[in-house]
């Protein structure tokens, strides 16, 4: 066994290419175990609910169903470490090997863990296992476009027909970096679906937003979703402003659907920080700034689709360098939920990347009601972080 020997990062990422969808994963396996000896290769998925870790079947094995699927429990295992401090992990095997396990990531993105045992653990080994992870992130970004496998793979309860539809509304990354900002987004679902959804794009200039929050529950609110989202993408995608995606999400309902949806819009200019929102009869959003917590008290409109005539209007968020900002449907804060301070929330996690204080709060939610939802929980956040050039914010090649 030579670290120096067998395939380079380059040839991974073609090698990939050259599989097939659901055998690519499997090029990162062969190289490891041909460079440097590696055993015991898997790569584990986070389920959609966040809440146990799912290992994917090598190509070639024996199809498996969702009861034969091997999971863990997240909280307090090796996953939960690696993800949450996204640095690579390393143990004793009790063999005289060493088992490496390190953060599959895209942006941001948290896709799972890279888990393996190796003879040696020195610095090049590290080094190539880190670098292996990260590759097989951007290969699962890619092949996921074309396989159910991936998706498959983070089921592990059946899904109803709302929730399908209501998870195939939301960014395929729940999670963005960048130089000028990083945002997490989450939804906790209700035991019957309610409608939410939350959505971000990226252009030259701007970065945009939404949160939004169908009426009524199950299959009828995840239509009506559908409607809102898709008439604000078509809007967006044909660069119109916040304004006229609007009264595109608005005319949309009234025109095809049958009830409303409230919502929150906004656009953050990159070179700037410039941000402007509409509000459609959604909660307020709140502003960290320092150690205090602000409910932003916007002019709130009516909500898109509503039988009335509306007058939508753009306003300006103060938004500094520094802050965080976070937007909630009002799962967040109603009902048994209401218990939750998130302000206090919050400040105790200000130091936590987006992805973590999304988790932090979904989390008080869900343990608020019980773990019974009437009404769907979902909040954005995103940090500000002000620089026109520069790195990304990132904590990813780091080690513990």
């Amino acid at each position: 066994m030579s670290g120096g020997e067998g395939l380079g990062l380059d040839e991974v990422l073609r090698q990939a290419e050259d599989g097939a969808p659901v055998e690519s994963v499997d090029v990162v396996a062969r190289n490891l175990e041909k460079r440097f000896s590696a055993r015991e290769v898997s790569f584990w998925l986070v389920d959609m609910v966040g809440r146990e870790a799912v290992r994917l079947p090598r190509a070639g094995t024996a199809a498996q169903t969702r009861t034969e699927t091997e999971t863990v429990e997240l909280a307090g295992s090796v996953y939960e470490r690696v993800l949450r401090s996204q640095r690579l992990y390393q143990e004793p095997d009790g063999e005289g090997g060493c088992r490496l396990a390190a953060p599959v990531t895209n942006r941001g993105d948290c896709l799972g863990v890279l888990d393996l045992t190796v003879p040696v653990a020195d610095e090049t080994v590290r080094d190539a296992v880190a670098q292996a992870a990260h590759a097989l992130a951007y290969i699962v970004v890619t092949d996921r476009r074309f396989t159910d496998l991936y998706h498959w793979g983070r089921r592990t309860t059946e899904v109803s027909l709302a929730a399908e539809i209501q998870h195939q509304l939301l960014p395929s990354a729940s999670c963005c970096e960048a130089a000028q900002f990083t945002l997490a987004g989450g939804l906790v679902p209700a035991d019957e679906i309610g409608g939410d959804t939350y959505d971000y794009a990226l252009d030259q200039e701007a970065l945009y937003l939404s949160i939004t929050d169908a009426m009524g529950h199950d299959t009828a609110s995840a239509l009506l979703a559908t409607l809102t989202v898709n008439a604000l993408r078509k809007a967006r995608r044909a660069g119109r402003g916040l304004l006229d995606q609007a009264y595109a999400a608005h005319d949309a309902i009234t025109r095809h659907g049958r009830g409303m949806t409230t919502g929150q819009l906004l656009r953050i200019q990159l070179e700037t920080g410039a941000c402007e929102l509409v509000n459609a009869g959604h909660p307020w959003p709140l502003r960290l700034r320092g150690d205090s917590v602000e409910e932003l008290t916007v002019a709130v409109n009516m909500p898109f689709g509503v039988l009335a005539p509306v007058a939508y209007q753009v306003q300006q968020l103060d938004l500094r360098p520094g802050d965080r900002l976070v937007l909630i449907t009002d799962g967040m804060c109603e009902r048994a939920a209401a218990t939750v301070d998130l302000a206090a929330l919050l400040r105790a996690t200000r130091d936590e990347h987006p992805r973590e204080v999304v988790r932090a709060l979904i989390s008080a939610v869900h343990e608020a009601c019980g773990g019974s939802l009437s009404d769907d929980a979902t909040t954005m956040v995103v940090d500000w972080h002000g620089s026109r050039t520069g790195q990304r914010h990132t904590s990813v090649g780091s080690r513990i």
